[in-house]
């Protein structure tokens, strides 16, 4: 199964180490499920953790946060993006996430927002969920 992280996902795996985030972070460094990940959503990951704010949230350092990047970038399945793909999500960084899920053939996009992605995916070929909604259907196939 291959599947697409929003960042706001990676934040909360690392914030906690309890709750569907976290589980997913597992899932993907027990190499349970497939990372799928493009340059520009790295460089979105990179950008985001390691802001001064969120890296005295999460008690980590930058090279911290490079450590699980590294990690997660040696397990994902890296896709290069050959076109635009552009829903018109509100937030331009949505779309790239959008373009990746498309181009990976994941079968869900995880994200803490999914309102964000309401409306515009309709036959894009991948489902818009929650970490818990995720964590819920993989249970229910897997375990």
């Amino acid at each position: 199964m291959i599947i697409t992280i929003d960042t706001n996902v990676i934040f909360s795996a690392l914030y906690s180490n309890r709750g569907a985030s976290h589980h997913i972070l597992r899932l993907v460094t027990d190499e349970r499920i497939k990372l799928a990940i493009s340059s520009p959503i790295y460089f979105e990951y990179y950008d985001v953790l390691t802001r001064k704010e969120i890296l005295a949230k999460l008690n980590l350092s930058a090279e911290n946060i490079e450590d699980v990047l590294d990690m997660l970038v040696l397990l994902a399945q890296k896709h290069l993006i050959y076109f635009l793909l552009r829903p018109n999500l509100p937030d331009e960084n949505d779309n790239m996430l959008c373009e990746c899920a498309f181009a990976s053939n994941s079968e869900y996009l995880v994200t803490s927002n999914i309102r964000d992605f309401k409306g515009e995916l309709k036959g894009f070929g991948f489902d818009v969920v929650t970490p818990g909604m995720f964590c819920n259907l993989w249970r229910m196939k897997h375990e």
